[in-house]
């Protein structure tokens, strides 16, 4: 696949994200590649495959867990929550500030989403409702089981892990953090009305339902400084088996809850056309980052059209960039893309990771 933006593309201008100016519009999204040891410390690879990707407006890192039980979902997925991981992320920050890029890490907690034989704890949850699913353990595929709720208190603590690994982050040399509230983790499961059962102060109106999330971006944002905070939400998003009726009340009860922080920007996992999209672009006046979830090519004509008349900010492309680490390169020149390979998105070591070709790789004389 081929396409190409002229010099005065709208995705090419630069644009003031919080407190970076990123250089160009086409921001990497984050995207999970179980290559972290075992003990959740970024690779010894992870620096030059984040390196190699720089030309990106910005760089969001993998969902990277706030605290060892909030990991689970899958294997080797990284942390930020002891003192050898955030040696690992300072090594990351400097390689990528090195080759002139900008970047976030994203902070997760996995929720219901979590195997008792990957994180080592039971999973929790808003309400014992479990995800109709199954993943991968040391073991093979098996369900995921029944949540236990959390409590109030536990819910405190658990903003305090978020503030605490964005606090992490930022002594790390990261510019920001990106708060993950999509996708069906821990977040996002609060904010539905319908894995969300609650009684209590977190469950039943939209307000209570968005109190998480709000409290943990509040949280991070006196931490760190709200310019140095992105937030990422998914509304009518069914990935995790997520299930929501109401897919807006809560989220325009969120922004309108943060939008006087001014954080970095938004991050929107939706189709433009879904009528949840069109009320939060109504509602948020700051910075918008749109993430289409297409297991297929990006549509970059269609994100050029929406950052031409101003529908998005920027745009979050993912598996273009995992494959190709020069994505900005190629498509000012038209050049092709390399094809993702899917069976190496989730192998361990080099191979479909910082191995895909650049342009000017490919252009290198081939010796005898």
């Amino acid at each position: 696949m081929a396409f190409t933006l002229g010099a005065g593309s709208a995705l090419l201008k630069p644009i003031q994200v919080g407190g970076v100016t990123a250089e160009n519009r086409i921001f990497m999204a984050p995207l999970t590649r179980s290559r972290a040891d075992a003990d959740g410390t970024p690779s010894s690879l992870a620096a030059q495959y984040y390196a190699q990707r720089a030309e990106a407006g910005l760089i969001i890192s993998e969902a990277t867990a706030v605290c060892e039980q909030a990991n689970g979902a899958y294997l080797n997925t990284p942390g930020l929550y002891t003192d050898r991981q955030q040696e690992a992320w300072a090594e990351i920050a400097s390689a990528v500030h090195g080759a002139g890029g900008k970047m976030f890490v994203q902070l997760w907690h996995v929720g219901r989403m979590a195997h008792p034989e990957i994180s080592g704890f039971e999973n929790v949850g808003p309400s014992p409702i479990a995800a109709d699913l199954v993943t991968h353990t040391p073991s093979g595929k098996k369900p995921l089981p029944v949540p236990r709720a959390l409590t109030a208190a536990e819910i405190a603590e658990i903003i305090g892990l978020f503030r605490a690994a964005a606090r992490r982050a930022v002594d790390a040399g990261m510019d920001g953090v990106e708060i993950h509230s999509a996708n069906g983790y821990l977040l996002h499961e609060f904010l539905s009305d319908v894995v969300n059962q609650r009684t209590d102060a977190y469950g039943g109106s939209p307000q209570n339902r968005a109190r998480f999330t709000a409290e943990v971006v509040e949280a991070v944002a006196a931490e760190i400084g709200p310019e140095r905070v992105g937030l990422r939400i998914s509304p009518g998003n069914n990935a995790g088996d997520m299930t929501e009726v109401d897919q807006i009340s809560a989220y325009e009860l969120l922004l309108c809850r943060i939008a006087s922080l001014n954080i970095a920007y938004l991050h929107v996992v939706s189709e433009p056309s879904a009528p949840a999209f069109a009320a939060i672009r109504t509602q948020w006046e700051g910075t918008l980052v749109l993430n289409t979830p297409r297991a297929v090519d990006t549509d970059f004509a269609e994100l050029e059209n929406l950052a031409t008349w101003g529908v998005i900010s920027a745009a979050a492309v993912g598996r273009a960039f995992l494959a190709n680490p020069d994505l900005v390169q190629r498509l000012t020149s038209g050049a092709e893309l390399n094809e993702p390979d899917v069976a190496t998105f989730y192998a361990p070591g080099p191979a479909g990771y910082i191995d895909y070709p650049t342009l000017d790789e490919l252009a290198e004389p081939q010796s005898a």
